[in-house]
């Protein structure tokens, strides 16, 4: 890292696989801007980075709200000077069959997964075109590799994601921009603990490795990726799932 400290930019930071994000980014000495909703989760996800001895700021966010969402990048900017790296983490679901799917349900998590992203990258990168150097990271799925019965909205959020971040690639590469994706399996959350244990059983007979990932597994790919050791990458879908898609 250089001497000053680079600034990311996380959404969804405050549970999950976005605060392991967090912590591994502010581990490798970035400054970490992480936005939520939750604005209890984000004071405890301060405070541990903080303990760690971790630079970080939180802010209470919907990132569906275009408006506000470039606003708060255009904030960090502003104090900043600098946003070197973007995390588009945050995501919803809303699962169902797509014979009974209603277009709102179709339409929340296209706006929430895919659209904000969009808004997200557009708002970082002009200040990362004028400093010749970014990182843009986008958080896809395998369901928007192989599809996923009930997840005809997610999927196509997903799917969606990794073709946008393809182009960005290839519209700012010239500028030493680079973007990619993580497009993590079944990792373990509070999300998926809730699932029927023969859920989890059917899904662990399509991972060759034979055992779920957990956070740690994608904020390491995602800290790889924001730093100067992936300088020649781009473009690229990093699948982290045991093999699922393989």
């Amino acid at each position: 890292m250089p001497t000053e400290k680079r600034v990311a930019y996380v959404t969804g930071g405050s549970r999950g696989i976005g605060e392991a994000i967090v912590h591994a980014l502010a581990a490798d000495g970035c400054h970490v801007v992480a936005v939520a909703r939750n604005k209890e989760k984000l004071d405890a996800l301060a405070k541990a980075v903080g303990e760690k001895g971790g630079s970080i700021e939180v802010a209470t966010l919907d990132i569906a709200d275009s408006a506000a969402l470039t606003a708060s990048i255009e904030q960090t900017i502003e104090k900043h000077g600098r946003l070197d790296i973007l995390v588009n983490n945050a995501g919803i679901t809303r699962d169902g069959l797509f014979m009974r799917m209603d277009d709102k349900d179709f339409d929340d998590v296209m706006n929430t997964n895919l659209r904000s992203a969009f808004v997200a990258c557009r708002a970082a990168a002009r200040i990362m075109i004028r400093a010749k150097w970014g990182r843009i990271i986008n958080i896809s799925s395998v369901s928007g590799l192989i599809g996923n019965a009930g997840q005809v909205n997610y999927a196509a959020s997903k799917a969606g994601v990794i073709g946008m971040t393809k182009s960005i690639a290839r519209e700012l590469a010239g500028k030493q921009v680079t973007a990619n994706c993580v497009a993590p399996g079944f990792i373990t959350t509070d999300m998926t603990d809730v699932l029927p244990q023969m859920v989890k059983d059917k899904v662990l007979e399509l991972i060759p490795l034979r055992r779920f990932g957990n956070v740690n597994d994608i904020a390491a790919a995602v800290a790889f990726l924001a730093s100067e050791k992936s300088s020649y990458i781009t473009g690229q879908v990093l699948a982290v799932d045991g093999g699922m898609t393989m």
